[in-house]
C-alpha cells in the first residue's frame, strides 16, 4: 500500500504503517492483556475460594465475577466519552493506576464483601483503561490497516487468555489465590512507565454540555437488576417479588436511559450510533458471542474440577489448548477481515462455538476422556473464540470516524462485559447446586445453553457487512 492509502505489494504495506504505531498498539495491548489476565485468572481460583469462604454458596461467590463485569461494563462508555474529553494518554494511564490499587486490595482483602468491593475499583480502572487504550492505537493505524491492528489488540485479550489458567494454577497451588491479584501490580507499573514515555496526548470533539451522571446511574442499575435477578433465581425463588422485580425495574428502565439518550446532550449512552448496520449488527453479535465465552470458560472449569476431580494445575493445563489457538488465529483473522469482510469469519466462528459446546454436551461423560471427549470440543471452542472475538471488535471499529474512536469502542466493550454478565449469570443459574448425581446434567444442559447462544449470534451475524463500511 502506498502512502496514499492505494494498495501495493506486502512490502509496501508494511512500510505504510510507522514504526512508532506499533509502539503504541505494544503498550495499549498491555493494558488490554491485565484485564484479560485478572478474569481468565479469576476463573481458575474459583474453586480455591469456595474452599477459603465455605459458607459462602455459588451464587454469593459469583459476585466476585460479577461485580467487576457489572461496574466494568457500566462505567465503559462514560470512561470512552471521558478519555475523548479530558486526554486519551492521561485517561489510560489513571486507569492503570487505578487498576493496580484495585488489585492490591482484592490480594488483601480479609472476606468475601470486601474482595467484591476490591473487584468493584479493579472494574473502575478497567473501564478507563481499555476504551481509552483502543482510541489511542485507531488513529496511528491508517483505515486500510485497522482491522488487523484490532485483531492484534484482541489477540492480547487470547494471549492473557493462554496465559492466565496456568499461571493461575501456579499462584493458586503455589503462594495461594491472592497472588492472582497481586500479579498484576508489576504489570500494571511497567505498562505506566512505558506509556509516559512513548504515547502521545489526543482527544476527540469535545463533549457538549454537562455529563450525563443520572445516565450513569441509570445504566448500572440496569446492569446490576438484570444481574441480580439471574445469579439469585435459583435461591430467591423465579417467582418470587425479588427476582421479579428486578427483572421488571431493569425492563422499564431501558426506554427511560433509551428516550434520555436521544434527548441528552452528552449521554451516557450514544445511541445514535447504532443507525449504523455495521456497528449494531457487530455489538449486539458480541454480546451474544461474550456471553457464549464468558459462560464456557467457567463452565469447563466447574466440569473439570467438579465432575471429573482434576486438580486445579490439571484443569489449567487441560483447558489450555482452546485460548492458545485463539491467540495464534486473532492476528491472522484480522488481516483476513482487512481482505474479505467480517461476516465470512464472524459466522463460521460463531458456529464454532455452537459444535464445540454441543460435543461437550453430548460426549463427556462421569470418567474422565479427555483426549477423545473433551480436546475436540475445547479445540472447536478456540477456533471459535479466534475467528469471531476480535473480528467482531474491528466490525464496529471500522464504523467509526476518529472522533469517535473513544465513545464507540466503549460501547463495544460494553456490549462484551454485559454478555460477561449474562453469560455468567446465565450459566450459574443454569448450573445450580447439583448433587454427585445429577451434577453431569447440569453441566449437559448449561453446554446446551451456551451452544444456543452461539446460533443466534451466528444467524445475528449474517447481517454484518461484507466490507468495512464507515460511518458518515
Amino acid at each position: 500500500m502506498s502512502a496514499t492509502g492505494v494498495p501495493t505489494g506486502a512490502g509496501e504495506r508494511a512500510a505504510a504503517v510507522p514504526a512508532r504505531a506499533w509502539q503504541v498498539l505494544a503498550i495499549s495491548a498491555a493494558g488490554v492483556f491485565v484485564v484479560f489476565l485478572d478474569a481468565t485468572v479469576v476463573n481458575i481460583a474459583f474453586p480455591a475460594l469456595s474452599a477459603d469462604f465455605p459458607e459462602v454458596t455459588r451464587a454469593g461467590l459469583s459476585w466476585v465475577l460479577n461485580a467487576y463485569a457489572v461496574v466494568f461494563g457500566a462505567l465503559l462508555v462514560t470512561a470512552g466519552r471521558l478519555a475523548d474529553d479530558r486526554g486519551r494518554k492521561k485517561v489510560f494511564l489513571v486507569g492503570l493506576g487505578v487498576f493496580a490499587l484495585g488489585s492490591a486490595f482484592c490480594g488483601l482483602a480479609p472476606s468475601v464483601p470486601l474482595l467484591v468491593a476490591s473487584r468493584a475499583l479493579q472494574a473502575v480502572g478497567a473501564a478507563l483503561l481499555v476504551p481509552a487504550s483502543l482510541a489511542l492505537l485507531l488513529p496511528e493505524f491508517p483505515a486500510e490497516r485497522r482491522a488487523g491492528a484490532v485483531g492484534l489488540w484482541g489477540a492480547a485479550g487470547g494471549a492473557a487468555a493462554a496465559a492466565g489458567p496456568t499461571l493461575g494454577a501456579l499462584l493458586v497451588e503455589g503462594p495461594g489465590w491472592r497472588w492472582v491479584f497481586l500479579i498484576n501490580v508489576p504489570l500494571c507499573a511497567a505498562a505506566i512507565v512505558l506509556g509516559r514515555r512513548v504515547l502521545r496526548e489526543s482527544t476527540g470533539t469535545p463533549t457538549e454540555g454537562r455529563q450525563d451522571l443520572l445516565g450513569v446511574v441509570m445504566v448500572t442499575a440496569v446492569f446490576g437488576l438484570l444481574s441480580l435477578g439471574l445469579v439469585q433465581g435459583e435461591s430467591w425463588g423465579w417467582g418470587s417479588w425479588r427476582v421479579v422485580g428486578s427483572f421488571v425495574v431493569a425492563a422499564l428502565l431501558v426506554p427511560v436511559l433509551v428516550t434520555r439518550a436521544l434527548r441528552h446532550p452528552s449521554p451516557v449512552l450514544p445511541v445514535r450510533l447504532f443507525a449504523v448496520r455495521t456497528f449494531s449488527v457487530a455489538t449486539a453479535a458480541l454480546l451474544l458471542f461474550a456471553a457464549a465465552f464468558f459462560a464456557v470458560i467457567l463452565c469447563n472449569v466447574l466440569f473439570l474440577t467438579g465432575v471429573w476431580g482434576y486438580s486445579v494445575l490439571h484443569t489449567a493445563v487441560a483447558v489450555l489448548p482452546s485460548p492458545l489457538l485463539a491467540a495464534g488465529l486473532s492476528p491472522v483473522t484480522g488481516r483476513l477481515a482487512d481482505r474479505f469482510g467480517f461476516r465470512v469469519l464472524v459466522v463460521p466462528g460463531a458456529l464454532s462455538m455452537a459444535a464445540g459446546t454441543a460435543w461437550l454436551a453430548t460426549r463427556t461423560g462421569v470418567e474422565p476422556s479427555y483426549w477423545t471427549d473433551f480436546l475436540p470440543g475445547t479445540v472447536m471452542v478456540g477456533l471459535a473464540i479466534g475467528f469471531a472475538l476480535p473480528t467482531l471488535g474491528a466490525a464496529g471499529a471500522a464504523s467509526l470516524l476518529p472522533h469517535q474512536f473513544g465513545a464507540g469502542s466503549a460501547v463495544g466493550a460494553t456490549a462484551r462485559q454485559l454478555g460477561a454478565v449474562l453469560g455468567v449469570a446465565v450459566l450459574v443459574a443454569v448450573l445450580g447446586e447439583p448433587g454427585p448425581a445429577q451434577a453431569l446434567d447440569a453441566f449437559h444442559r448449561s453446554y446446551v445453553v451456551i451452544a444456543a447462544t452461539a446460533v443466534a449470534c451466528a444467524l445475528l451475524s449474517l447481517g454484518l457487512a461484507g466490507r468495512r463500511s464507515r460511518v458518515d
